[in-house]
């Protein structure tokens, strides 16, 4: 049965429905780079009520996201490999998650929290042979905002990462042509990768997030990213 992409452009590509029943029709990509459900139950609800900053009279950090209950499970190791297959390399977001095999290098984002109880880090799990790699970028407060502001940025999903994140993990696979986000969201890989010229897939489940990577890219490349 042929699926009919959600959005399609020159670059990218969205389908909107469960990955298990699209991805094994897509073929073999160079770069899975994905950020999956970690299954911990960090619903909208406790998104709300996370991260308040004193300095702000206590108002919540996170935005108003869709009720779309994106956490409440995370997919199976057997899943996860069947999705490594898709690709020779591998870059998985919350690894420390999941039980994936042992690894040299891990991509560590430093967020720059500040006090609140969100993670100083995020770690990605990756098949790269190289070594740990880190990326210091805030996505909290006044600086996001700033930031956002330069960079035509919106937060639009609870766990979106930053441009620049998704940026630094297309940069350890430089070689790489063709990408493919499996848990897409909001669509940053896929715009991350467009802004490269680069060809990337993406499935989403929540139509709403497929609607909002879809408005993403069809604004065009906004910023030139680093090389």
């Amino acid at each position: 049965m042929t699926i009919e992409p959600y959005y399609q452009d020159d670059f990218a590509t969205i389908y909107h429905g469960d990955n298990r029943q699209i991805a094994p029709g897509l073929g073999r990509f160079d770069l899975l780079l994905t950020d999956p459900p970690y299954g911990i139950g960090l619903t909208v609800k406790k998104m709300k009520t996370r991260g308040r900053d004193p300095k702000r009279g206590g108002v919540a950090l996170a935005g108003n996201y869709d009720p779309f209950d994106w956490d409440k499970s995370a997919p199976s190791i057997d899943e996860l490999n069947r999705l490594r297959e898709t690709a020779g390399h591998q870059i998985i977001w919350g690894g420390n998650y999941f039980a994936l095999p042992p690894s040299s290098c891990w991509l560590v984002w430093d967020k720059v929290n500040g006090a609140n109880d969100f993670a100083d880090c995020e770690l990605a799990w990756t098949n790269l042979k190289k070594a740990v790699r880190k990326i210091t970028w805030q996505w909290n407060g006044m600086i996001q905002e700033i930031q956002n502001k330069k960079l035509a940025e919106k937060k639009v999903h609870p766990t979106q990462k930053p441009l620049a994140v998704i940026n630094f993990c297309l940069n350890q696979v430089p070689d790489a042509k063709t990408v493919f986000d499996p848990f897409m969201g909001s669509g940053t890989t896929l715009l991350a990768a467009k802004q490269k010229g680069l060809k990337a897939v993406g499935i989403e489940l929540s139509e709403q997030y497929c609607e909002a990577a879809a408005n993403r890219l069809s604004q065009g490349v906004l910023w030139t990213p680093t090389k």
